[in-house]
C-alpha cells in the first residue's frame, strides 16, 4: 500500500518551497509563490498514478514549476523589471489618488517626489515601469449582454486619455486594489468568466460580484485618469 495523500503532501512541502524560492526576486511576492507551489503540489497528488513507475517527486516537480510559470504569465510583468522599480511604481500609484484629493488637481512629478521623499528622476522612472506590466483584455464587455467594453470606459473618460500612448497603466492600477477585487477583475477581463462563474469560483453571490466589479471599475476610472495626467505633468 502506498503513502496517503496527506503523507505525500507533508513529505514534499519542502521541495515545493524550494522551487518557489528559485523564482524569488522576479516581481512576485515570495509568499504568493509558495502558496501557488503548495496548490500545485496538492493538484499533483490528486493526479498522481503510482502504477506508472514514476516517483512522485519526479512527477510533481515539473507540475509545480509549470504552475508557477503560469502564475507569472497570468499575473506578472511581461518583461523583467527590477524589484526596486516595481515597488517604486506601486508607491507612486497608491499615493497619486490621495494627493489628487489634497491638492485639488492631479499631482505633478515634483509633487509626488516631495510627498514620497524621492528624486524626480526616480519618481518618473518608477511611474514608467507600467509599460512592462501585463495588461488586462480591454475588449471584453463589462457585463454580460452589455455592449460597452472595458477599454471604451477608460478611453472615453476624458480627451486627455486619448493622448496617452498606451493603456498598460490600467493593469498597474489594478495592483493597488484589494485582493478580492483584483481577483474578480482578472477572472472577468483576463479569463473571460461570467459573473455567475466568478461567484461560484469565489463562493459568493452573483450580486456581490456585480457590486464589487462596479466598485472596482469606479476606483479605476478615477485612478487611471489621474495617472494619465501625471504622466505628462511637469513642474512649472
Amino acid at each position: 500500500m502506498g503513502p496517503t495523500s496527506s503523507t505525500l503532501i507533508a513529505t514534499h512541502m519542502p521541495m515545493a518551497t524550494r522551487i518557489a524560492h528559485t523564482f524569488a526576486g522576479r516581481g512576485e511576492d515570495l509568499d504568493d509563490l509558495i502558496q501557488v507551489a503548495m496548490l500545485e503540489l496538492v493538484k499533483a497528488v490528486s493526479r498522481f498514478d503510482s502504477t506508472r513507475g514514476v516517483t512522485f517527486a519526479h512527477y510533481a516537480y515539473p507540475c509545480i514549476v509549470g504552475g508557477i510559470k503560469k502564475h507569472f504569465r497570468d499575473n506578472g510583468w511581461s518583461v523583467h523589471v527590477p524589484r526596486r522599480m516595481q515597488e517604486l511604481h506601486l508607491r507612486i500609484s497608491r499615493a497619486a489618488p490621495g494627493l489628487t484629493q489634497t491638492l485639488g488637481r492631479p499631482p505633478k512629478i515634483c509633487d509626488l517626489a516631495a510627498h514620497l521623499n524621492l528624486s524626480e528622476q526616480d519618481t518618473r522612472d518608477g511611474f514608467h515601469t507600467r509599460l512592462a506590466y501585463k495588461t488586462l483584455s480591454l475588449s471584453l464587455p463589462v457585463r454580460e449582454g452589455d455592449e460597452a467594453e472595458l477599454g471604451q470606459i477608460f478611453g472615453s473618460l476624458d480627451e486627455h486619455l486619448e493622448s496617452v500612448p498606451d493603456r498598460h497603466s490600467l493593469a498597474l492600477q489594478v495592483a493597488t486594489l484589494p485582493r478580492r477585487e483584483r481577483d474578480i477583475l482578472r477572472l472577468r477581463f483576463s479569463f473571460g468568466l461570467t459573473q455567475l462563474e466568478i461567484a461560484e469560483r469565489l463562493g459568493i453571490s452573483q450580486m456581490h460580484v456585480s457590486r464589487l466589479l462596479a466598485q472596482s471599475i469606479g476606483r479605476l476610472r478615477a485612478r487611471i485618469l489621474a495617472a494619465s495626467r501625471l504622466d505628462q505633468a511637469v513642474c512649472g
